[in-house]
């Protein structure tokens, strides 16, 4: 049985636009749907699920960073987001929310189509060495619902800047990681963007892994996951 063709949704209120990516992505063996806006978006979601969305930052009405965060859920969707502001303050927002990847509008469609790929076969690939589930402490990484789970507490979703990361530390942990070591074992987005985040990354991923708090600062070098991680 041959294997079924990736599902697309993109979400922007400039219809040329969403037909030219529908028609490109299309004709590149993806099955792609479309829609203008939020509302449109849930109705198209509610009928098929998609892979991945390709959204739009600045529409009327609910803006792509707050679709963004409603998207951001276990078993959800990639995303990638488009904007025609091509500021670093706004991708680095973007890729934190949650967003898998982000381009500047306009952008070339083979390189979205190539974004695409990489970002569903990230998520297939699951990012890490370790199996569908990865056991750190008391904590279990689900590798395919990028999700944190802990015995009394619901499941944390991971962004994909934050997933990546942990990535690193769970394949590397006792061992002082440099910044460029993280970004370089990390890579997957931006590494400028990537570069400048790190630190926030990190800050988020302590605050999601509390009480433990098992990414220790080494002073001058860089950081270092303390807690043992089971084979």
């Amino acid at each position: 049985m041959s294997e079924q063709p990736p599902r697309i949704l993109v979400v922007d209120d400039d219809a040329d636009l969403r037909d030219l990516v529908a028609e490109f992505l299309g004709a590149n063996g993806m099955i792609v749907d479309s829609a203008s806006g939020g509302a449109e978006m849930d109705q198209r979601l509610a009928v098929n699920m998609a892979d991945l969305v390709v959204l739009d930052l600045m529409m009327p009405g609910e803006d792509g960073l707050s679709i963004l965060r409603r998207l951001r859920k276990p078993g959800g969707p990639g995303v990638i987001m488009l904007s025609a502001v091509g500021d670093d303050t706004d991708r680095i927002i973007g890729l934190e929310v949650g967003a898998d990847d982000y381009l500047a509008k306009p952008c070339n469609p083979r390189e979205l189509l190539a974004r695409i790929r990489a970002v569903l076969r990230r998520r297939q690939d699951g990012g890490g060495r370790g199996g569908p589930e990865r056991r750190f402490g008391m904590w279990t990484l689900d590798v395919m619902q990028r999700a944190l789970e802990r015995a009394g507490v619901p499941p944390v979703v991971l962004t994909d800047a934050e997933f990546r990361t942990l990535s690193v530390f769970l394949d590397r942990p006792q061992q002082v990681l440099t910044r460029d070591q993280l970004i370089d074992r990390g890579r997957g987005i931006d590494s400028d963007v990537y570069d400048r985040a790190i630190d926030v990354t990190i800050s988020r991923l302590r605050k999601k892994l509390a009480p433990d708090d098992p990414i220790r600062t080494v002073r001058n070098e860089g950081y270092m996951f303390t807690l043992p991680v089971q084979p």
